[in-house]
């Protein structure tokens, strides 16, 4: 083989070379820079299904690959800071949880790619052109936020059969919150059902926002977001001391004393992001990887919750519950 054809092959295989070869040189471990909105207690389940499926591709944390947690403890005004150290660190890929992170890490960086393990409605809050083809340095899983926003007013209603005026809870300064609002409204119109909302931005906001709700409505809907995650248990009080039932969108504010939640499994999306966050640091480039759909939902009731409320749960609704709380 001649020198040129040497080289030129040799340039070639560099060019292919994957994070995971360059992660045998000596020095800096591909890192993934893990962009926690709430907190570690209250993402653990599903930074442990991230971490245990990185192993079971090969990653294993501190010796294939390194993972930087920041968490934002439920305050959005953090995201752009974070994104920005991890672009100080030269992180090789940028996971997030969240729509609010996700718009934070894309307006911070249009090189690193970028994996969004849980986004509400990625095309409609524009961080990506369409899920088949995202384009850019941004792929991900949605979360169907919005497209479920009828179906939990259905499962309010036949746990409420009286239920006329509905109270819709949301963080007027997440973009995807917004978003469902406006479906949650629609479907409430659908069903014929009156709405009062109730817009927060910050924590300060919400006990205002309950006394306001104040024998107002039979049902109260909360839209998803890291405000209203990070303050469930304040919120779930202050609900039950207005006796208004909740629905919300995630399993972890039933685990904290809402009556129910519908909504898509956490763990399994994140699962599902280190299979994308692989093949990234395999050489995949994000905007060829077509965003994914949930396909596990779990529907939580909590007894307990419901039974401090007076509310009996339809033999139907409890046949399709996954999990109840006691």
């Amino acid at each position: 083989m001649k020198r040129r054809e040497f080289i030129t092959l040799l340039g070639g295989a560099l060019v292919a070379w994957p994070l995971a070869a360059r992660a045998q040189q000596p020095g800096k471990l591909p890192t993934i820079g893990f962009m926690g909105a709430n907190n570690a207690t209250w993402e653990r389940a599903s930074t442990d299904a991230f971490v245990q499926r990185l192993r079971e591709l090969g990653w294993i944390e501190n010796r294939t690959v390194a993972i930087e947690y920041r968490w934002a403890e439920g305050r959005d005004e953090l995201f752009a800071e974070i994104a920005a150290e991890f672009i100080r660190l030269k992180v090789d890929v940028i996971l997030t949880y969240a729509t609010p992170s996700s718009i934070a890490a894309k307006k911070a960086t249009a090189v690193i790619p970028i994996v969004f393990a849980a986004a509400g409605d990625p095309v409609g809050t524009g961080l990506v052109a369409s899920l088949a083809r995202p384009g850019g340095n941004i792929t991900g899983l949605s979360i169907q936020q919005t497209d479920l926003a009828s179906k939990r007013l259905e499962m309010l209603r036949e746990v409420l059969p009286g239920l006329r005026t509905v109270a819709i809870l949301v963080n007027i300064g997440s973009p995807n919150s917004v978003l469902e609002m406006g479906e949650a409204q629609a479907a409430a119109r659908t069903l014929g059902l009156a709405v009062v909302t109730s817009e927060v931005q910050r924590a300060e906001d919400i006990a205002p926002a309950f006394d306001a709700l104040k024998g107002r409505a039979d049902g109260l809907y909360v839209c998803s977001s890291p405000l209203l995650s990070t303050n469930r248990i304040r919120i779930n009080s202050l609900a039950l001391g207005v006796r208004l039932p909740t629905m919300y969108g995630l399993r972890a504010f039933t685990e904290a004393g809402g009556l129910m939640s519908y909504g898509p499994n956490l763990p399994d999306l994140f699962r599902r992001a280190a299979d994308i966050t692989d093949k990234i640091l395999r050489g995949t480039k994000p905007g060829d990887i077509p965003v994914e759909q949930p396909t596990k939902f779990d529907l939580v009731i909590n007894l307990t919750t419901a039974k401090a409320l007076g509310l009996t749960i339809p033999p139907t609704l409890l046949a399709l519950t996954d999990e109840v709380i006691e």
